[in-house]
Order: C-alpha cells, then sequence, then structure tokens
C-alpha cells in the first residue's frame, strides 16, 4: 500500500504574464510520504514558490493532476483544505494589534466553528505549537514588535497548531540565525517522524538541508525536476552538477559538505 499522502501527475505550473503564460514546470510526476521530510532546493527564480502555491491552491496549474489522499484538489472545499494543508509562506502577516497567542489561535479557525470560540483543545493545540517552537515567552507580545526571525517562527507555530497531516512550508528559516535554522529543520524532521505527517519546504541553506532531509527536490532550468534522498543524488552526480556549477566551489558527495575554493 502506497504511503503517499501527496501524488502529482504530469503537473505543469506557472502564471500569466503580459506576454502570455509563462510556464515554471511541465509533466511533473512525483509523490510526498507520510512521515517524511522533503526540502525543495534550486536556485533563485527556478519555481519554487510557484510549486508551493499551486500545491496549496493559491494559485492554479496549467495542467495535470494533483491528488491529496487519493483525491484531486480541486475536488476539495476551501474549510476541508484547510483541515488538510497547514501552509506558512514567505509574506509577512498584515495584522495590528494582535498579540502572538491570539495569531497562533488563529491556526485553530477550521475548528471552531462560526463564532470562533475556542475550546480547552483548541487552547491547548496552540500552547503545544508555541512550546515546541520555544517562543513561550512571546506569547503576550504584539506581533508587529517581533524581529522577522521571531515572526518566522510564530507562523511555524500557527500551521502546527492547525494540526493538519500536510505542511507546506517557503523559506521558514530565511530570518533566523544558524543554531535556530538547524533546531527548526530538525524540529520538523522530529515532527514528521513522530505525527506521520507529510512536511515539505524549500529552502536555500543547502548544506543543512542534505543533512536532515529524507527526500530532497531539486529544480534546475535545465534538467528538470530531480528527486531522491542525499546520497542517491549526490551518488548520481546531480548534487555536485548543482552546486559546482560556478567553479568556486566543490562538493564531498561522500560527507554531503559544501566547500568554498579561496583564493589569495
Amino acid at each position: 500500500m502506497s504511503d503517499a499522502s501527496v501524488v502529482l501527475k504530469n503537473l505543469s505550473i506557472g502564471y500569466r504574464t503580459k506576454k502570455g503564460i509563462r510556464v515554471v514546470a511541465s509533466d511533473v510526476s512525483a509523490s510526498l510520504q507520510r512521515g517524511c521530510l522533503t526540502c525543495l532546493l534550486g536556485e533563485n527564480g527556478v519555481g519554487k514558490s510557484t510549486l508551493l502555491r499551486t500545491l496549496s491552491a493559491f494559485q492554479p496549474k496549467l495542467s495535470g493532476d494533483i491528488l491529496l489522499e487519493g483525491r484531486r484538489l480541486e475536488d476539495y472545499s476551501e474549510h476541508e483544505l484547510a483541515r488538510l494543508i497547514g501552509i506558512v509562506l514567505t509574506e509577512k502577516p498584515d495584522v495590528q494589534q494582535m498579540t502572538v497567542m491570539e495569531l497562533v489561535e488563529m491556526g485553530r479557525t477550521p475548528y471552531t466553528g462560526f463564532w470562533g470560540r475556542l475550546s480547552d483543545a483548541d487552547r491547548k493545540a496552540c500552547s503545544d505549537a508555541i512550546r515546541l517552537i520555544g517562543i513561550d515567552h512571546l506569547k503576550d507580545r504584539l506581533v508587529q514588535t517581533l524581529s522577522d526571525g521571531e515572526r518566522q517562527k510564530v507562523m511555524i507555530a500557527k500551521a502546527l497548531a492547525q494540526e493538519t497531516p500536510i505542511i507546506y512550508l517557503d523559506e521558514p528559516t530565511a530570518f533566523l540565525d544558524y543554531p535556530s535554522k538547524v533546531e527548526m529543520l530538525l524540529l520538523m524532521r522530529r515532527i514528521s517522524r513522530e505525527a506521520r505527517k507529510t512536511i515539505f519546504l524549500s529552502t536555500h541553506d543547502l548544506e543543512l538541508a542534505l543533512q536532515v532531509a529524507d527526500t530532497v527536490w531539486l529544480m534546475s532550468r535545465t534538467d528538470g525536476l530531480k528527486i531522491g534522498t542525499p546520497h542517491e543524488l549526490a551518488a548520481q552526480g546531480v548534487l555536485r552538477q548543482f552546486i559546482e556549477r560556478g567553479g568556486d566551489v566543490t562538493f564531498d558527495a561522500e560527507t554531503l559538505s559544501v566547500r568554498v575554493l579561496w583564493r589569495a
């Protein structure tokens, strides 16, 4: 029995411009597995955010199919999707005079009904998410007073409070210091395993992603989408080709490490 929760079949993604439709990637067939952390890598502008937004139903696909739990994405209602997918995108939350706890509590909206009243279970889910992310000391702060890194952690806590089986994150470590980046990716890996969640995130922290990801999706303008474990992609030479294309770095396929070629 397949353990795939998200399946892409001949998917083409892109967006409309003044000159017509720009295709970002085409004929993508792949799957995301329950209990796995999958990291999406690729150079700037290759289409990582477009892919995440398409999988999240924030923008339409061009063709093909996206199946969630065996059912087409477009067949779900917004309310059903809110219980299925938690999303953290790069946009900053445009909120004023709202505390961290109040923003995290918005993650419970799919469960609270018309009046938005929180049950004890809702409050516990929010408190647990805040504690997991390590921002308990921020819960009474106003969101607009937070740093970019603190705000990013709040949005991840909100997604965890939503308690969905699938979580998509676009550059979740972008504004974090290095120890926090490590902590966050290890937390995502642990949550994927312990809660059997499907976690799919994009990142530019390549070397760190290679150390913690179960599976890597590498998007390239020339080679399309390559999928495998970090060691599989290293053995195939895919990672070396991607990392060493500038000529100033070298990639060690055995240790999955990158070294800068310094010249005096």
